[in-house]
């Protein structure tokens, strides 16, 4: 199927994606790439990045070349863009042989509107021998890789400015999710961005409800907050392939339909728990960072940190990857000062980092200790980390975060300044000998064996704080530390808790201000977040029944074709689907997200569920 040149931006939205309206921004970039002119898109995770340079592929007389560092992701777009109507294709170090050389010969050939390459494979140069003529427009994806200064940097991609060189007539677009002003200032440079159009989104994911609380039993605190979402999809973070594998155990254990994912685990192994969760047949991975770049599953509904993550940047790029689809979805950091310790070990497991890696490192987790302690508008401290405000003016502030639900709320600066004190005084009169959960036991008036031997039951600071239950000490404890009056040194891997210099200021003056505050009140359990979707999308009993038909029939097309779920119809367009319950092919076109190629493959068997037909017997009517 040929269409390149054909159609404007509007008419290939509709045709082949089945939108009326462009999403914020988008249409901006689909301009500036037809007109040749260089851009900067910097869209939060779910803002539809990926339409910006496919629109140009089903509109230009030419190849659209797509430089992204993720493998796993690549395949998926090619299926999603194919299922589309485009003609796709990648080409990295993981396709077989055959495919590499039927690939590289269609783009050659013309044959080809929109390829996927990995950076490593473009730098080769041999695309551009080939292919120099048909390139329309080159897209950097994940463009904060080329930066030193962001949270993902990938030194193959300070590679790729020379070759873009010798396309000099060709437009660039780098596109990202996050960037600081100082990450977009290095984009620019280092890709060679010729006077861009610079389009930036507001980062602010407003359907996602943010919470940050101390973490005191992950597996319990994990457990209920599964039991919000049962049988949806969901991330659960951790720091260590230990931690990792011991969550997923706990959860199997459980009877839940989980699975670990990190580096550690044979590559056979870590591709069929991507595939399934993908494909929506596993319902939770457990997974290190390693998870997650290659991701894009429209609905997943929680993702959890069960470890603070190493960056504001790294926290908004996961926790992004809850929602993409505009519904509500949940994103908890469960937050403990002892992850930051972990982190510098982690960061200088090979040697010392040079002085400005460190510097930096050290401001990255000053930044996401504050947020994660801070009884401020999660919303509101996010979008300002990333150079926007938001107005939070309204009652109830956002609505969508711990603190302005009323979960978290600040102590009174005199309740402040006495428990500081106290803590403070604790830790000094042990002499920064001793760990967290020991300072805890003296500050509780405990009779443990230890408590005893030392004879730290003699001690003035003995029992001081002996009504607050164990939890908010420590969660207190971790706030005076990433406030800077504690900190955590590590003795012989032995992590001590011992006074600063500011701390030990703070007990004579009670400056300068600090905040305190606490978790006061768990979320509530909720039902089945699919159903209620449907409900509020204004559908009735008979139209939930039918969304949950329509859901099955996806997943049983899906599974035939070897595609994930999403490929076919999204969510958001079953529900619509479900609403105006189309009874022929033109009604069917009137469906939010059906385009004409989805329309000619799916229209028989979605319209027969529709008139009443079983999910299992329509499957087998598929174009």
């Amino acid at each position: 199927m040929s269409h390149a040149g054909t159609v404007d931006p509007q008419t290939a939205l509709q045709r082949f994606w089945g939108y009326d309206a462009f999403r914020p921004l988008q249409e901006e970039a689909v301009s500036a790439a037809l007109s040749g002119r260089d851009a900067l898109v910097i869209m939060p995770t779910g803002g539809g990045k990926s339409l910006c340079y496919q629109v140009p592929a089903a509109c230009a007389d030419g190849l659209v070349l797509v430089i992204s560092p993720l493998i796993a992701l690549m395949d998926d777009q090619v299926s999603a863009a194919v299922v589309a109507g485009l003609r796709a294709g990648a080409l990295h170090s993981n396709c077989p042989a055959a495919k590499r050389r039927q690939t590289y010969a269609a783009a050659a050939n013309g044959d080809l509107d929109l390829l996927y390459v990995s950076p490593e494979r473009f730098v080769l140069g041999d695309l551009l021998e080939s292919c120099a003529d048909r390139i329309a427009l080159i897209a950097v994806d994940e463009a904060h890789c080329v930066s030193h200064w962001g949270h993902d940097f990938r030194p193959e991609y300070r590679q790729l400015a020379p070759w873009f060189e010798r396309l000099p007539q060709v437009p660039r677009m780098a596109l990202t999710a996050t960037a600081t002003p100082q990450v977009q200032h290095d984009i620019r440079q280092q890709l060679g961005l010729r006077e861009p159009l610079i389009l930036i989104g507001h980062p602010d994911r407003p359907n996602l409800i943010y919470r940050a609380v101390p973490r005191h039993n992950a597996i319990t605190q994990v457990l209920q907050i599964l039991s919000r979402h049962q049988g949806e999809g969901g991330i659960i973070y951790c720091q260590t392939r230990k931690e990792t594998e011991r969550i997923a155990e706990a959860l199997v254990e459980r009877g839940l339909d989980a699975a670990p994912y990190h580096a550690g685990l044979p590559a056979a192994r870590r591709t069929a728990v991507q595939d399934a969760f993908v494909r929506e047949r596993l319902d939770v991975v457990v997974a290190t960072i390693a998870f997650g770049m290659g991701i894009d599953r429209s609905n997943v509904r929680y993702v959890i940190h069960a470890n603070m993550p190493r960056s504001i940047e790294h926290y908004q790029q996961e926790s992004g990857r809850a929602g993409r689809d505009g519904q509500p979805a949940e994103c908890v950091l469960l937050a403990s000062a002892g992850d930051l310790v972990t982190h510098r070990r982690l960061a200088e497991l090979d040697g010392p980092l040079p002085p400005e890696r460190k510097a930096a490192l050290e401001r990255q987790l000053a930044e996401i200790g504050r947020y994660a302690i801070s009884p401020v508008c999660r919303h509101l401290l996010l979008s300002q980390h990333f150079g926007h405000d938001l107005d939070i003016s309204a009652e109830g502030g956002c609505g969508a975060c711990d603190v302005c639900r009323g979960e978290t709320e600040a102590l009174d600066q005199e309740q402040v300044e006495d428990l500081a004190r106290k803590i403070i005084s604790a830790v000094w009169r042990l002499e920064g000998r001793f760990g967290v959960n020991h300072v805890i036991d003296v500050l509780r008036g405990s009779k443990s064996q230890k408590v005893l031997r030392f004879r730290h039951h003699d001690l003035s600071v003995y029992g001081l704080l002996q009504d607050y239950p164990e939890a908010s000490l420590r969660s207190w404890i971790d706030q005076l530390i990433v406030q800077g009056l504690l900190e955590v040194v590590d003795q012989d891997r032995m992590p001590l808790l011992a006074m600063t210099n500011q701390g030990r200021d703070y007990c004579k003056t009670c400056q300068p201000q600090i905040r305190l505050s606490r978790f006061t009140a768990p979320a509530r359990k909720r039902d089945n977040r699919a159903r209620r979707m449907a409900q509020d999308a204004g559908l009735d009993g008979e139209g939930v029944e039918l969304f949950e038909r329509l859901r099955r029939l996806r997943r049983l097309l899906a599974e035939a074709q070897d595609i994930a779920p999403y490929m076919v119809f999204s969510d958001a367009t079953l529900r619509d689907m479900a609403l105006l319950r189309p009874g022929n092919n033109d009604d069917f076109l009137l469906v939010h997200g059906v385009g004409e190629h989805k329309r000619t493959r799916y229209a028989r068997p979605f319209l027969a569920v529709i008139a009443g037909i079983e999910p299992d017997a329509a499957a087998t009517m598929c174009g």
